[in-house]
């Protein structure tokens, strides 16, 4: 960015951009949804292509001017084929959610009936949530985890897909510690004549670097984010099977968009050639190392854990135990500069406005280089904190500790 414009022009704006600069340098992001791009995947952002207008598809566009941009947009179609192994790919989508309203309103009619996971049992707003659109346009029947394990009931998938008899199945979460088993839920949707869509928005990095069973060649479609565990910009990605390509581009444009993004699509190129590097598989394989030494310091602190551990990058606190609710325990671990979100859990009574979970991961901090032995600090610093929530001088110490540890890893990576 060149800054000394950005200041010239619009000091406030600067000025604002700046302060949330420290903000992510001198703090713990452990939101896991959240990571920091590579200065690469920036600078494409950043680009010209912010200017080039394209609505339409590579060699068949409404405007003119597109002979470049055709060639980026083909190239991240390309990558993106050949990290997920996939039949065909649409880079356009702006969010996670526009890929599943892409494939919903592809796939149904007002009304069908869609299998998808519970949110509480950690769905996603939009995978049937009565205040999201999913909700609105079609009749969701949700699936859950088990009582005793909180791991996914996938007798219950089976259950509800033969009394029902389901349109679409969806799998996929957003706040699901384990591993999830694509293949046998693509089963139970091909035997009862379902389709099938995967959303591996939290896990796609980790799928890339082969580190979580890859839904392909089993499921009908699958969707993704590229700016979670795949460090790239804040999109969506549709990837499926060649007899979806038609529909699938059809609704993304002109069906739900207007003109694409191309400067974020170069940004996903980026990405994706970044994730075929064996130092990205060290990354991630490093993701589920932090992960896993989070979860032990923690349970050897007495601290709840959904599903008793992890195998991705993402932990959920059950806060009940500790008789704090999901909203405070967010807010004074922000105020200590560690950034976490409150989320509801599995048979959670509370509202989800303050829920009784907290959803905490591992890529933003791995990005900067941390490793085990920073795990173990961080996650004693949370018991702290959790276990000490209205004592000043904790907050205080805790504080000081969190500013010495960002400032010994750099805010960007190469």
């Amino acid at each position: 960015m060149q800054e000394a414009k950005l200041r010239k022009v619009d000091s406030l704006v600067f000025r604002f951009l700046k302060q949330e600069e420290q903000r992510q340098k001198r703090g713990l992001v452990m939101i896991p949804s959240e990571n920091f791009t590579s200065l690469a995947v920036l600078e494409a952002l950043g680009s010209c292509l912010t200017n080039k207008y394209s609505e339409g598809y590579p060699n068949f566009r409404y405007y003119s001017g597109n002979k470049y941009i055709d060639k980026i947009e083909i190239l991240a179609i390309k990558r993106a084929k050949e990290l997920f192994k996939a039949d065909f790919a649409n880079v356009q989508p702006h969010s996670g959610t526009q890929a599943n309203m892409a494939c919903y309103f592809a796939l149904l009619k007002k009304g069908d009936r869609v299998l998808s996971m519970d949110l509480n049992a950690g769905g996603h707003l939009s995978h049937g949530a009565k205040v999201s659109f999913s909700g609105k346009f079609f009749h969701f029947i949700h699936y859950g985890v088990k009582k005793e394990t909180e791991l996914i009931d996938y007798e219950q998938v089976e259950i509800l897909a033969r009394k029902y008899r389901p349109k679409l199945i969806v799998s996929g979460a957003s706040s699901y510690p384990r591993k999830i088993n694509f293949r046998l839920i693509n089963n139970i949707a091909h035997k009862y004549g379902a389709y099938h869509l995967a959303d591996i928005a939290h896990i796609a990095g980790l799928v890339a670097a082969g580190l979580h069973p890859n839904p392909f060649p089993w499921v009908d479609l699958v969707t993704l984010t590229t700016q979670k565990t795949l460090r790239g910009p804040r999109g969506g990605v549709v990837l499926g099977k060649k007899k979806f390509e038609k529909i699938i581009n059809r609704m993304v444009f002109p069906g739900i968009q207007g003109g694409p993004f191309e400067n974020v699509i170069a940004a996903k190129a980026v990405c994706f050639k970044q994730a075929r590097t064996l130092s990205f598989k060290k990354y991630q394989e490093q993701v589920i190392k932090n992960a896993r030494q989070l979860a032990k310091v923690l349970l050897k602190e007495n601290i709840r854990l959904i599903t008793g551990g992890t195998d991705n990058h993402l932990l959920l606190i059950d806060l009940r135990p500790l008789k704090i609710s999901g909203l405070e325990a967010e807010r004074i671990l922000e105020e200590t500069g560690i950034y976490t979100n409150r989320n509801v859990i599995p048979f959670d009574d509370a509202s989800p406005n303050n829920p009784s979970g907290l959803r905490l991961g591992t890529p933003a901090l791995t990005t900067r280089g941390m490793k085990e032995r920073e795990m173990k600090l961080i996650g004693q610093l949370i018991v702290r904190i959790l276990k000490n929530p209205k004592n000043k001088k904790v907050k205080e110490d805790v504080k000081k500790q969190v500013i010495a540890l960002a400032k010994k890893f750099p805010y960007f990576k190469k």
